[in-house]
């Protein structure tokens, strides 16, 4: 797996845990050869993750909107910066370029990233691993919910298995390289 899409957030968090596993997990991109694709910024859990992957020698590919250029002030020293008109124009370009996606803690625009991959994986449109970087627990209330929908009937348990969770950069990365899909597409 050569190109790991990470959403995160802008922001560093309350905790620096938040910060100091971005920084991690770059480190362990890095290290492993794999490629960095997130959405450009220099500041926040993204900065922390683009700087670390780059100070140990690795590649970063950021895409970010014209519109969040300076507002997320654009990181200049990446090994390539798209800037693109849409989010959605960020979006396809990262799921296009990523063999694999990770969440680490963020806001909404993470949340909505991911599960927007998600559930591509769920209706088949990919069959790429979707992982959660569950830092200082901080995913539990959505697995909750997750949980909660399929006891409520909205989603198939077999879905949940899409998901790979893991409080470990390293161990995260590694359950990723080795996944194969436990299902077919929803509509199949």
């Amino acid at each position: 797996m050569k190109n790991i899409a990470v959403f995160c957030g802008s922001s560093a968090g309350k905790n620096k845990i938040y910060l100091e596993n971005a920084k991690k997990l770059g480190e362990e991109l890095a290290s492993s050869g794999r490629t960095l694709v997130y959405g450009g910024a220099q500041v926040g859990c993204m900065g922390a993750l683009a700087n670390s992957a780059l100070n140990n020698g690795g590649n970063v590919i950021g895409i970010i909107p014209k519109k969040l250029q300076d507002v997320e002030i654009a990181h200049q020293n990446l090994t390539e910066l798209y800037v693109v008109e849409t989010m959605h124009e960020r979006k396809a370009k990262m799921a296009d370029l990523a063999n694999g996606f990770i969440a680490l803690p963020g806001g909404a625009g993470t949340l909505e990233e991911w599960f927007e991959v998600f559930t591509w994986a769920q209706l088949g449109y990919h069959q790429k691993p979707c992982g959660l970087l569950n830092v200082n627990g901080f995913f539990e209330p959505l697995i909750s919910m997750l949980d909660y929908t399929i006891e409520e009937g909205f989603m198939n348990a077999m879905y949940k298995d899409l998901i790979i969770i893991d409080s470990d950069p390293n161990s995260l990365l590694d359950k990723m390289e080795y996944y194969s899909p436990p299902l077919k597409a929803k509509w199949e």
